[in-house]
């Protein structure tokens, strides 16, 4: 009979010997062990790679979507994207354990390719992120997770709170440089404004990458320069000469782009579950470029009261938010 393990290594059913993440399948019946605690769930968020993977699978087809997501929850005992690798994370009321009071709303900020999770029932269309639901899911005892802010509406806060390692990195990054030019690829998107927010707070001249003009529109109360360009064509990207590059795309193939945005000497923060570190490793070498490559971490310290903090503060970072979740 296994122990109880802290990072949940006895709701591992297969294969054997590995953690949570990487399992195929994970035991999430609603039983507790020592030191876990039990959600009932009502919301998920899916990562943003791992949703428009879906996506254009099925042909925006939300039916179909919505279906593939409910039998890898049932089949792996997780939501855990076999193609993009990803899941997201999600809102629910503790029912039971140490972790919050019975009662307390909190959100995950552990990935959902971790955390043992069964839905009974939702009404969720397959046409958007969000995941409204039924059921329950299990938090080890060293899962992370926030108590909901009581100011603003659920779906915002957990939409928030899904990439809020990505301002808190930004932000620690950004600190050790003087007068840093930061670029951010997929700069209107949710993890983009927020970077950009960060940087910018953090004394930096902000360079927004976009894919069009629309897009555009979106970020230019963040961004002291807005490129519209493909973040795939490295060529576009090629001298921008920045400190720092946040990549917050949620596409493949902006491996070669970031490096080349990024000035010898600069760093790059691979914040996109798209990213293929192979490519990026490769491609620097076989471009002679001296940059420092960072995976993007979704826990810092502070890390979702830095998040909220901006989502109250700028009124560009509230709309980017508003405009994806109408």
């Amino acid at each position: 009979m296994p122990t109880a393990s802290p990072i949940g290594l006895h709701r591992v059913l297969s294969p054997p010997g590995v953690l949570p993440q990487a399992a195929r399948r994970l035991d999430a019946s609603p039983g507790l062990w020592p030191g876990e605690t039990r959600l009932r769930v009502e919301r998920l968020n899916l990562d943003a790679a791992s949703y428009r993977q879906l996506h254009g699978k099925h042909h925006g087809d939300g039916a179909a979507v919505r279906g593939e997501v409910l039998e890898i929850i049932r089949t792996r005992g997780k939501m855990h994207n076999p193609v993009t690798g990803s899941g997201g994370m999600l809102v629910g009321v503790v029912e039971e354990g140490p972790a919050f009071p019975v009662g307390t709303r909190v959100a995950t900020l552990v990935s959902l390719t971790l955390t043992p999770l069964v839905l009974t029932s939702t009404t969720w269309d397959g046409l958007s992120e969000q995941v409204p639901c039924d059921g329950h899911a299990i938090l080890f005892e060293r899962s992370v997770a926030a108590e909901l802010p009581g100011d603003l509406p659920v779906p915002l806060a957990l939409a928030v709170m899904d990439v809020c390692g990505a301002p808190a990195l930004t932000d620690r990054v950004v600190r050790k440089h003087r007068d840093p030019v930061v670029a951010v690829l997929g700069a209107a998107g949710k993890s983009g404004s927020l970077s950009l927010a960060a940087a910018r707070r953090a004394g930096a001249r902000t360079v927004g990458v976009v894919l069009d003009e629309r897009e555009a529109a979106t970020v230019e109360g963040l961004a002291d320069e807005v490129v519209v360009a493909d973040a795939r064509d490295a060529v576009a990207l090629s001298g921008l000469g920045a400190d720092v590059t946040v990549v917050c795309v949620d596409v493949p193939g902006c491996e070669h782009g970031a490096i080349l945005a990024t000035r010898d000497g600069g760093t790059v923060v691979f914040f996109s579950m798209a990213t293929s570190f192979p490519a990026a490793a490769l491609g620097a070498e076989g471009l002679g470029a001296d940059v420092t490559m960072l995976i993007g971490n979704g826990y810092a310290p502070g890390h979702a009261e830095l998040a909220l903090t901006l989502l109250r503060e700028e009124p560009a970072v509230r709309a980017a938010f508003e405009g994806r979740l109408r």
